[in-house]
């Protein structure tokens, strides 16, 4: 059950607007929610055509900083479970599908979170790229893209990581050996340097790609077989 979001809310920069390409009387406008991590467990963002970057910070904050507009917008809540929930929440017509799309800087979420506080993190996007710093979860980490990539610095999982794409790649580093997952790759049009099926591990690492490539390295070892 969801309810209004108890979250900071501001409009960075005293309301720092930028021209958003889909014409200059629908600016988009800079936008901060602001979170703390003790109330979070889990954060689950689940977006359209947004790129999305996480980035660690040492306050014990959680800090969404993404560009809004009157037709392109999001919906942040926090649930009774402690879920913090974001998704795109556009009030498009079909003739504003006509013609260019926001910049790039429009189409960015920034999520800035402390280190080694999270139980789960979960990122979906389509058409475009997810990156993630080195960090640390207690529980999973899920990130998918239909139509970008994922970008990720040397992770330590609690129990599982799910990567998916459609036409990216997927690169990264786990900060734990090989020998500490189940592994399960599905692969079609694309090459991965990890085994199609290894069983018998309590962690799970479960990966998907389609038409890209996959290269993942573990601790102490480039390769896993």
């Amino acid at each position: 059950m969801k309810r209004s979001m108890a979250l900071a809310f501001c409009l960075a920069l005293g309301g720092f607007v930028l021209s958003g390409c889909s014409g200059s009387s629908d600016p988009f406008v800079q936008k901060e929610y602001t979170a703390d991590i003790l109330q979070i467990e889990k954060i689950n963002v689940d977006v359209r055509d947004r790129k999305i970057e996480v980035s660690i910070l040492e306050d014990a904050q959680i800090h969404i900083i993404c560009f809004e507009s009157s037709k392109e917008a999001y919906d942040i809540t926090v649930s009774d479970e402690r879920v913090l929930a974001m998704t795109s929440a556009g009030h498009k017509e079909w003739t504003d599908y006509v013609g260019t799309k926001p910049s790039a800087e429009n189409r960015k979420i920034s999520l800035q979170i402390p280190d080694a506080l999270l139980n789960t993190l979960t990122l979906s996007t389509t058409n475009e790229d997810i990156s993630l710093p080195a960090l640390a979860v207690t529980g999973s980490i899920s990130l998918s893209s239909n139509g970008g990539s994922i970008a990720f610095g040397s992770l330590k999982i609690g129990n599982a990581l799910t990567l998916s794409v459609k036409n990216g790649d997927i690169s990264g580093r786990i900060a734990e050996s090989c020998d500490e997952f189940a592994i399960q790759t599905k692969i079609k049009k694309g090459e991965s340097n990890l085994p199609a099926s290894k069983n018998g591990r309590e962690k799970i690492l479960n990966v998907s790609s389609n038409n890209g490539d996959v290269r993942i390295e573990f601790a102490n070892e480039s390769l896993c077989f």
